[in-house]
């Protein structure tokens, strides 16, 4: 088994809690059944968001799910000017077969136009 690092992000509507939670598990599923992965797999997932999304952690989306285990962290994103707003990152650090070139990077709704190159 390797470690490999997934990553993905997605827009949300607005700023609002529900809103926030229910795209980032969006998010982290689709990362887990693009790449075929259980929890168990998963070392540890970092989640970022942009500074106008502040209504909840997006860490809670994934102990919803079944993280329980597992070490999640979250953090705010620079504020840097023209940045797309209302976006939620995550990097996630799996035990995998799977060679790079087969990890599948999750970029969902406007956050697609962030990765053209990599966004599955």
């Amino acid at each position: 088994m390797k470690v490999r690092a997934i990553r993905g992000a997605v827009q949300v509507e607005g700023e609002d809690r529900q809103l926030i939670l229910d795209g980032t598990a969006e998010l982290v599923t689709a990362v887990m059944t693009r790449n075929n992965l259980s929890t168990d797999d998963v070392i540890s997932v970092i989640f970022s968001a942009t500074p106008d999304l502040s209504a909840e952690f997006p860490a809670l989306a994934a102990r919803k799910l079944g993280f329980e285990e597992v070490p999640l962290l979250c953090c705010g994103e620079i504020p840097v000017p023209g940045a797309m707003p209302r976006v939620v990152r995550l990097m996630m650090h799996v035990e995998t077969d799977l060679p790079r070139s087969k990890i599948q990077h999750v970029y969902l709704h406007g956050a697609a136009a962030l990765r053209l190159d990599i966004a599955q």
